[in-house]
């Protein structure tokens, strides 16, 4: 029986809200669950399927519902080496082991918890997370910038690949290529090299505030940065303090 198609959304941002949370309770439901079954002389045939039964209702207690979140997930569980055979086991138990997760290639983890004798198997799985992106339509020199046109929108498998998407074009519009970029790649943190827009040794004015007050200060960069980066700013008086970067001119003195 396939498994169905389920969705998550993504937030604004590099890390999916949504997606976290719901891998988080579908980890918490793998994790807690197990499965009676009858005692079978070789239970690893079967084990496919039920560890796929197993995501199902995991996936089904999470709600199930289509539109209108856009990142359409997909799960294919693997098999275990047929060469293998495991004891009678009257109660299997799911979970997932440290450090891993379910996203893109991962593992499963099966023990036996009541049988003839004790046994660990992991079972491979992979999730898919089909969802809007950006494509690049040509290819890119590193140190180039990149502008609206040089990528366009497409589904892409979001947990392809370890560094995040990035779904808006705000996240890359104006940043620069880190490394040669092909066209047809989703368009993902770590190709980009953010624009250090406050470079070292430039003027800034630096703003404080406080309850009731506002004051403005002059001083110059001693490091570079880019907008919510903390650079370190040597002021008129000779004073260094941290201020976070607002943008090519200005920064707001850090909180001590």
């Amino acid at each position: 029986m396939p498994l169905p198609t389920l969705f998550c959304a993504p937030s604004r941002g590099p890390a999916p809200l949504r997606c976290a949370l719901w891998l988080l309770g579908l980890s918490a439901a793998l994790g807690g669950g197990a499965l009676a079954q009858q005692g079978v002389d070789d239970p690893a045939p079967q084990l496919g399927a039920r560890a796929q039964r197993w995501i199902e209702d995991a996936l089904a207690h999470e709600g199930g519902q289509p539109a209108p979140w856009p990142l359409r997930m997909q799960v294919d569980i693997g098999a275990l080496d047929p060469r293998l055979r495991l004891a009678p086991c009257s109660r299997v138990e799911p979970y997932l082991p440290v450090g891993t997760r379910l996203w893109g290639r991962t593992r499963l983890g099966l023990r036996c918890v009541a049988g003839a004798g004790t046994w660990n198997v992991f079972l491979p799985v992979l999730v898919r997370a089909w969802g809007p992106a950006w494509v690049l339509t040509r290819d890119v020199a590193p140190g180039a910038v990149l502008g609206a046109d040089d990528a366009a929108q497409a589904q892409v498998d979001w947990a392809g690949e370890s560094a995040p998407v990035l779904a808006h074009p705000d996240l890359w519009v104006g940043q620069t290529a880190a490394r040669p970029l092909r066209a047809g790649q989703a368009l993902r943190q770590n190709m980009l090299r953010t624009q250090n827009l406050l470079p070292a040794g430039a003027p800034v004015k630096v703003l404080a505030r406080g309850p009731g007050y506002a004051v403005t200060a002059a001083g110059q960069a001693l490091s570079a940065g880019a907008p919510g980066q903390t650079v370190r700013v040597r002021m008129d008086s000779g004073r260094i303090v941290n201020a976070v970067v607002r943008d090519g001119s200005s920064a707001d003195l850090a909180l001590e």
